[in-house]
């Protein structure tokens, strides 16, 4: 496990593509970047990202922007919905948290719209809170790995995405959890 989780991290060092979110560790930035890249092609993301993070650079200046000014600055993402639920939460952390976004992965679950892969890749990320991801993605890498039907549900359901998500725990670099699940996001 040491031996592959090095040359995964190696590999990545080598291979990551340069993307603006990756250049911070500012929270919002992340978590802005997390939602944004749901169901939508990294190419798209990164030049809506960064005209979003320039009209709305802090939490409270989303949480304060008028719902159509959001709205317009997602146009070209699709799925709008994330960016009420992202101003949302804004507004719920301004108004309830003193604008800080918490740290914990537990604690931004409370938060309207975020869910346990947007959590844990914005704490393991922005906090090096040891917790693995679990997208689409890092679920083939896994399924593939253990042999479990190459990311296919089909015969497990649940029960294979308890077996994913352990397995996820288990590999994680907790020396570097961050950098481990954005690698294995990458792969």
């Amino acid at each position: 496990t040491r031996a592959l989780r090095a040359g995964l991290l190696a590999w990545y060092g080598r291979n990551r593509r340069d993307l603006p979110w990756r250049r911070s560790r500012d929270p919002y930035a992340i978590w802005v970047a997390e939602i944004m890249l749901q169901q939508t092609r990294v190419a798209v993301v990164v030049e809506r990202y960064q005209q979003f993070l320039q009209r709305f650079p802090t939490l409270v200046s989303l949480a304060l922007a008028p719902e159509q000014d959001v709205l317009a600055m997602w146009s070209g993402l699709g799925y709008y919905r994330r960016a009420r639920m992202l101003r949302k939460a804004a507004q719920f952390v301004s108004e309830n948290l003193h604008g800080n976004l918490p740290v914990k992965a537990e604690e931004l679950r409370i938060l309207p719209g975020i869910g346990v892969y947007t959590a844990a890749a914005v704490a393991s990320i922005a906090h090096n809170e040891p917790v693995a991801v679990v997208d689409g993605n890092v679920e083939r890498v896994l399924c593939r790995f253990a042999g479990w039907g190459a990311g296919s549900r089909k015969g497990g359901g649940t029960a294979l995405r308890r077996k994913v998500e352990d397995l996820a725990r288990r590999f994680l670099d907790r020396a570097r959890p961050g950098a481990f699940n954005q690698a294995m996001m990458e792969l």
